[in-house]
């Protein structure tokens, strides 16, 4: 081979990891996979003779390249997403999934505390402190608290709330100092700041980070949940579901493979998620034969704001007839639509 054909050769094949390896500033969503939950959750004493199951529902996220993003294109079980429509401005790697992290143990929180009181068993909320999860760029707290902070006094009042936290902050006059006892990496400390202007916020004064609220269940009987690196808060109908099904001794399920998606809110309310149409896509290549859709509420003003935007049932519904399947799409608002619908279930034949 002569010089010119080797270096020829070289520069494709450079070219070619250079589209398969390059990393974009963007994301190729796909369908992912359904994880049963009875392994991940488990109630002390529960009862786990159940024949049908429950599972939760995930998308698979990675790193867009030019290849991939190429191939995705021309793939309707993909879809291309930017940087943007994923992470916060300014936030992380490392924030994004600090606030996954958190959205998924809040989603395990509701759950836990939605179905011990359906079923009529012993459990307490309480709140911690507030977790900061990004702390803007040269505002008052910028090199003083650090994503993952847990902030648990505001002087010497203890943290009760997040509006109870920022009604404080606000509260401090112009120039003075607030003082905040921190937990990090499990030691508490002290730090001193004074409320400055937010960058980027049009004047408005505070510390410059967001946070949420960080909450402590305590139940009777005790449950675990064990999740590894799911995030995002999509699987809490799931685990309620599936709490209860162990707390009560019939069969929930009635037999069937049972799936679904959606945020579960500490009043039983089924809230919106994203991808749901790569949820039905990856339940259906799972076997699936019943899936919840929460059946949101598209108001006027998000239609002004995301023209032809639909509700997470109409998405899943005519995504369905898309694929072809046979699974049934079970519109839910709250908990209760879906216990109504399997305890109307006839129990599955043999």
């Amino acid at each position: 081979m002569n010089n010119v054909k080797r270096i020829a050769l070289t520069a494709i094949l450079l070219l070619f990891a250079a589209a398969a390896l390059l990393p974009l500033d963007m994301y190729i969503q796909k369908p992912g996979g359904a994880y049963e939950l009875s392994p991940l959750v488990k109630v002390k004493g529960g009862d786990s003779d159940d024949e049908g199951s429950l599972s939760l529902m995930t998308i698979a996220l990675s790193k867009a390249t030019p290849l991939t993003y190429a191939f995705s294109g021309l793939m309707d079980s993909r879809k291309i997403m930017k940087a943007g429509q994923i992470r916060r401005e300014g936030e992380s790697e490392e924030e994004y999934n600090l606030r996954q992290m958190q959205l998924m143990e809040d989603s395990q929180i509701n759950a836990i505390y939605v179905a011990y009181n359906r079923a009529g068993e012993s459990v307490t909320l309480e709140t911690e402190g507030v977790l900061v999860l990004d702390v803007v760029e040269g505002s008052a707290a910028d090199g003083t608290l650090e994503a993952g902070d847990l902030i648990i006094r505001v002087g010497e009042e203890p943290v009760d709330s997040p509006d109870a936290f920022a009604d404080t902050v606000a509260s401090v006059p112009q120039e003075e100092t607030v003082r905040l006892t921190v937990i990090r990496d499990e030691e508490e400390i002290i730090e001193d700041i004074s409320p400055a202007a937010i960058p980027g916020a049009g004047g408005r004064k505070g510390l410059g980070v967001s946070y949420t609220a960080k909450r402590m269940i305590e139940t009777d009987p005790e449950v675990e949940i064990e999740t590894e690196d799911i995030g995002g808060p999509s699987a809490g109908l799931m685990f309620t579901l599936e709490i209860m099904n162990q707390l009560l001794e019939e069969d929930l399920t009635k037999g069937y493979r049972v799936a679904g998606t959606g945020e579960m809110n500490e009043d039983g309310t089924v809230g919106r998620i994203g991808g749901i149409d790569f949820k039905v896509m990856a339940a259906d290549r799972e076997g699936i034969e019943i899936f919840f859709a929460p059946d949101d509420e598209i108001t006027a003003g998000m239609k002004e704001r995301i023209p032809g935007i639909r509700s997470n049932y109409e998405t899943a519904a005519e995504t369905a007839e898309k694929i072809g399947t046979d699974m049934k799409i079970v519109p839910v608002k709250t908990i209760d639509d879906a216990l109504d619908y399997l305890e109307a279930l006839d129990p599955k034949s043999d």
